[in-house]
């Protein structure tokens, strides 16, 4: 039970990280990066994957069952 919070905290960072990726996808700097090289920015990617793993490992905490220790 001591993990729920902690589970709870991580989907919310995972969130909201992934939301800042995605606001930060359509800042000019990261069209301008995909114009020219034809990927979004550093910032932007490591915004978004590190958004979807905490997010999925937040997730699988609150979805695993206790332990019956």
């Amino acid at each position: 039970m001591r993990s729920f919070p902690v589970a709870i905290v991580m989907l919310g960072a995972g969130v909201a990280l992934l939301f800042w990726g995605q606001s930060a996808s359509e800042s000019i700097s990261s069209e301008a990066s995909e114009l020219f090289q034809g990927a979004p920015s550093d910032k932007t990617m490591s915004l978004m994957i590190l958004g979807g793993v905490l997010a999925g490992l937040g997730l699988l905490s609150l979805l695993r069952r206790p332990s019956s220790s």
